[in-house]
């Protein structure tokens, strides 16, 4: 989800303003109602075109979404295809053609790992299903195990913004104002971060074992016999800007699991579906989730849709006991968005994009590190595939954050989006705590092109530079 105004009375994380006018009476309720975005009239390729003229180059995909970048006839031919065949169905009595087809085709891509796919609208809602899910299998398994309400997730994370997703959420702004509505029965243990959580006397080794502890510890304090699942993000998206799992962590965190029998639920809904190098992202380390949610690249913005995919072990539970999972949504398994789907994936897998990912991905990465790893105000730069977060600190060597009233991933984000570099970046705050630290981040489509990453790379090196020295100027 792109940041919005979160304030609280120490602190406030500022609205993100590219490009816009004066609100003029829009009956839509914008993100800030003080101002209307662009509009956006056209979009091809890597491209927006914007309703005065102006061509932007779409480095994010929106959210992490466009992995086939935008206009894709064969999707856009998939799509009427389905509108002639039926548009919508309710799933108490039907199914179609492409919902069929789509869950088919995610579970043989996990090479037989998990057994069933439920199709849901987006990713806040692929999260709650996740903790529905998770709460009914200790119910329906023999004997039932009724303690199990609990759930142990992360600091700075993000996992949706309905309630219930948003209880799981440790980015502490984006918890704020509705502290008083969230579930108590959420607690967290540290992210896996490895440029501000790893000790420098640490090896990595050494800093998985502290968190495989620390996450031990929690399930000790709360009683292991109350927790449902731990979650997390393989890479951490919005949140921290990209920050990948260290080596053995999520190995090192299944055994926990394991070891007191509580579900392991990866949130792969940005950082999945190809986007860093591997169809899934718990693919990287060969660690298998229980339950695991996707979103963002699987329908690639051609239609609102995520899902989870769910393991023999918990689809054994509901089938050795109820046979049913007791939730429903009117637009689960939409035909439309499922046709659109189906068409992406194929796409991915006849033209090979996930290797282009890998192989565009480094060229990204080579490419960001010799341009601005050096800059005094540059502290990480980190990813994964076509997945990369760039982290900007007041000071190099101590990796102090700067304050949250200088508004750096708003400046650098704006400046991008200004017609003299005409780019899309996405930007993130509360990097360092929840509360201050900056970073953005690039994600661009899985069919990029070497130049189209090279204008990427030039023209955030520019915009970065500029900022930072319009700042450090007296």
């Amino acid at each position: 989800m792109a940041p919005s105004a979160i304030t609280t009375e120490q602190h406030e994380i500022p609205v993100v303003k590219p490009d816009v006018h004066v609100s003029s009476g829009s009956a839509l309720l914008h993100r800030d109602l003080h101002h209307d975005p662009s509009r956006v009239v056209r979009a091809s390729g890597n491209y927006l075109t914007l309703g005065n003229g102006r061509m932007m180059l779409d480095a994010t995909g929106g959210a992490a979404v466009s992995c086939l970048g935008h206009g894709n006839q064969r999707v856009k031919n998939a799509i009427v295809a389905q509108l002639d065949e039926v548009a919508y169905c309710h799933s108490i009595l039907f199914t179609s053609s492409s919902t069929e087809g789509l869950a088919r085709v995610l579970i043989e891509s996990t090479h037989g790992e998990m057994a069933k796919a439920f199709i849901v609208s987006s990713g806040s809602e692929a999260m709650e299903a996740a903790m529905k899910l998770a709460r009914q299998y200790y119910l329906e398994i023999s004997p039932a195990q009724p303690r199990r309400t609990r759930f142990i997730a992360r600091n700075e994370s993000y996992h949706g913004t309905t309630l219930g997703a948003l209880s799981m959420t440790g980015h502490r702004a984006r918890r704020a104002k509705f502290e008083p509505l969230l579930l108590d029965n959420v607690s967290r243990v540290s992210v896996c971060n490895t440029y501000r959580g790893m000790r420098s006397s640490e090896t990595t080794e050494d800093y998985v074992q502290r968190l495989a502890q620390e996450l031990d510890d929690e399930f000790q304090r709360v009683g292991p016999d109350t927790v449902c699942a731990f979650v997390a993000e393989p890479v951490v998206g919005a949140a921290l800007g990209c920050v990948p799992s260290a080596p053995g962590y999520f190995k090192a965190m299944k055994a926990v699991c394991k070891k007191y029998g509580a579900l392991l639920i990866m949130d792969e809904v940005m950082c999945g579906m190809g986007r860093c190098g591997t169809l899934h992202a718990w693919e990287h380390e060969g660690v298998v989730p229980d339950i695991q949610t996707i979103g963002k690249g699987l329908g690639g913005g051609y239609a609102p849709i995520a899902a989870i995919l769910i393991n023999h072990r918990v689809v054994d539970g509901l089938d050795k006991g109820s046979g049913s999972f007791v939730h429903g949504q009117t637009y689960q398994g939409h035909p439309v968005s499922c046709a659109a789907a189906l068409e992406v994936q194929k796409i991915l897998r006849e033209e090979d994009l996930i290797q282009n990912v890998r192989v565009m991905g480094d060229y990204l990465s080579s490419g960001l590190k010799a341009r601005i790893g050096n800059h005094p105000n540059v502290g990480d730069i980190r990813g994964r595939g076509l997945f990369w977060g760039i982290e900007f600190v007041k000071c190099k060597t101590s990796r102090e954050p700067f304050p949250a009233a200088a508004k750096i991933a708003n400046t650098i984000f704006a400046r991008a989006a200004d017609p003299r570099y005409n780019m899309t970046t996405y930007p993130g705050t509360g990097t360092a705590d929840g509360y201050v630290g900056d970073h953005i981040l690039l994600a661009p489509a899985y069919n990029v092109t070497h130049g189209v990453i090279d204008k990427i790379v030039d023209t955030i090196g520019k915009v970065i530079e500029e900022v930072f020295e319009e700042i450090s100027e007296p």
